[in-house]
């Protein structure tokens, strides 16, 4: 995915702070939030607890309470006016952190003829997270997701990036018959933007390795993941 400095990639993810996942760590993961929303990103993520967020819970009391309950993973909604606007996705105990903006959410119950989600463990799909930086928030999604597919319940969720825009779509998948296939959409739908990726759990002073500048957008065919 990083053709020109993949050695390098290859041996800092051996001992980031990712890597315990892929030596087998199950994923386990808090969602908070205010907003109904999050019913929707606990049946995408397998193993997610839900948990609402009070008006006195700052960002670092739910991480502090999440390590304490061996989560490996927080994901914080931000909304306006009751509509989500945004995740911040937390990987735990040591990070990374990144900031996302959100749109397009249409919830699963709007979508016409929608399929019926089982409680499988979905096959995940990730498309065009090609430079450095799209490597590491596709390892980060990645991570939410147990290593080991059930594929008895032929779904899957793709993460697919397009200029710099995350769609985030869940399907079922249907063998018609040798040689056709066919798909169910699930739901729900909608689309994320990077803002910023930091480095350890999220705090103002902590160092960013990346955040976005409205000046990033005069170059239209410059991409960042």
């Amino acid at each position: 995915m990083v053709p020109d400095d993949e050695g390098e990639v290859a041996a800092d993810e051996a001992t980031d702070e990712l890597a315990s996942y892929f030596s087998g760590k199950t994923p386990k993961i808090v969602v908070t939030t205010t907003y109904d929303f999050c019913a929707d990103l606990v049946s995408i993520f397998p193993n997610t607890t839900f948990a609402k967020r009070g008006n006195n819970h700052g960002i670092k009391d739910i991480i502090q309470q999440s390590i304490k309950h061996d989560y490996t993973d927080v994901m914080i909604v931000n909304e306006d006016r009751k509509i989500p606007n945004a995740i911040t996705l937390i990987h735990l105990p040591n990070g990374p952190s990144a900031y996302f903006k959100l749109s397009s959410y249409t919830p699963s119950i709007r979508l016409p003829g929608k399929g019926l989600v089982t409680a499988h463990n979905p096959e995940l799909i990730l498309n065009n997270f090609n430079t450095r930086l799209g490597h590491t928030i596709g390892r980060m999604f990645q991570s939410l997701m147990p290593q080991v597919p059930e594929f008895e319940g032929r779904q899957v969720v793709t993460f697919h990036n397009q200029r710099d825009f995350i769609f985030v779509r869940r399907h079922r998948y249907i063998f018609k018959d040798t040689e056709k296939v066919g798909l169910k959409e699930l739901g729900p739908r909608f689309t994320l933007k990077l803002r910023w990726l930091q480095k350890g759990t999220y705090s103002r002073d902590n160092e960013y390795e990346w955040i976005f500048r409205p000046d990033m957008e005069t170059n239209r065919k410059k991409f960042f993941l």
